[in-house]
């Protein structure tokens, strides 16, 4: 039985904020957004999409397109869902907040894709703590019409499961794959480097910063050095990972990981901004293309 849609956001305490989470099912209260709530996604959507033209990868924006998703009022999910449901089988499920992680991984495992049903505040505009609408549906949401990144999403989420059973240690690994892959990571194409994590098409500040700064490693796809990195939430990322494909992505990750989390926790942990002497050549060689490729 889906509940009444309540908005959880993290909460502010004296040691800064503290996610709140909810495992609550909600019906998309599409009738109650209210003028505020379309124009900020009216003018994220515009914003957004003007900028990653030429910086997403053609993947994202030609899904974008496919299922209807356009500025000026916040899309509805059962009208999107129809069209998920009959290119990859996905769904969308409306929730309130943050969810646990078990619960999380069994929705991606089932093909359903958890979005946060209220959007930002206007005061919000270019920063908020935690997942909300825009950054759901804009930024998660399109991939999920490509065939093989919908099927590496399902797979992340049977992996979630599993590590679960397994223990903290396995769950924090497995989390770096989503936040370096999912949610941060780049695209090498014969256009030149491009984004496809949901973290950086959905912020103004990190898509710039991801292509066109020259302070980030940007480091070809290592799955052990993925999840031996750390990450911070709280900053642009220092490291980015960059995949030749999603088919690349999807055969990488493919084996069992059972094995794999041994082997990491014999091995230290890498810090988020640490570059290895021998990356350093790719890293300056991505940033090189990066430049040359985005848009001025």
């Amino acid at each position: 039985m889906l509940a009444a849609p309540r908005r959880v956001e993290n909460s502010l305490t004296d040691k800064g904020y503290v996610p709140v989470y909810t495992t609550a099912l909600v019906e998309q209260p599409w009738q109650a957004y209210n003028a505020d709530d379309h124009a900020t996604w009216d003018t994220l959507y515009r914003r957004q999409r003007e900028l990653l033209v030429g910086r997403a990868c053609d993947e994202f924006l030609q899904a974008q397109d496919a299922m209807g998703m356009g500025a000026g009022r916040i899309p509805r999910f059962d009208r999107l869902n129809k069209i998920l449901a009959a290119t990859t089988g996905w769904t969308l499920v409306g929730v309130e907040g943050l969810l646990p992680e078990l619960d999380f991984f069994d929705h991606l495992a089932h093909r359903r894709f958890p979005v946060t049903w209220w959007i930002r505040r206007p005061d919000q505009i270019d920063y908020i703590a935690e997942p909300d609408l825009f950054h759901d549906l804009f930024g998660h949401v399109p991939l999920l019409m490509n065939p093989r990144f919908a099927d590496y999403m399902q797979a992340y989420g049977r992996g979630g499961v599993k590590a679960h059973a397994i223990g903290p240690a396995a769950l924090q690994q497995l989390s770096r794959l989503y936040w370096y892959t999912v949610e941060f990571g780049l695209i090498d194409t014969p256009a030149g480097l491009r984004i496809y994590g949901a973290g950086i098409v959905s912020s103004k500040g990190e898509s710039l910063h991801a292509l066109e700064s020259a302070v980030p490693n940007r480091i070809g796809f290592d799955l052990q050095r993925i999840m031996r990195t750390g990450y911070r939430i709280d900053s642009f990322q220092q490291s980015y990972f960059v995949i030749d494909s999603f088919e690349q992505l999807m055969r990488a990750t493919a084996p069992d990981f059972t094995p794999l989390y041994a082997v990491l926790a014999e091995q230290p942990l890498i810090p988020a901004d640490e570059v290895l002497a021998n990356e350093s050549a790719l890293q300056r060689g991505s940033g090189e293309r990066a430049g040359q490729a985005a848009p001025s």
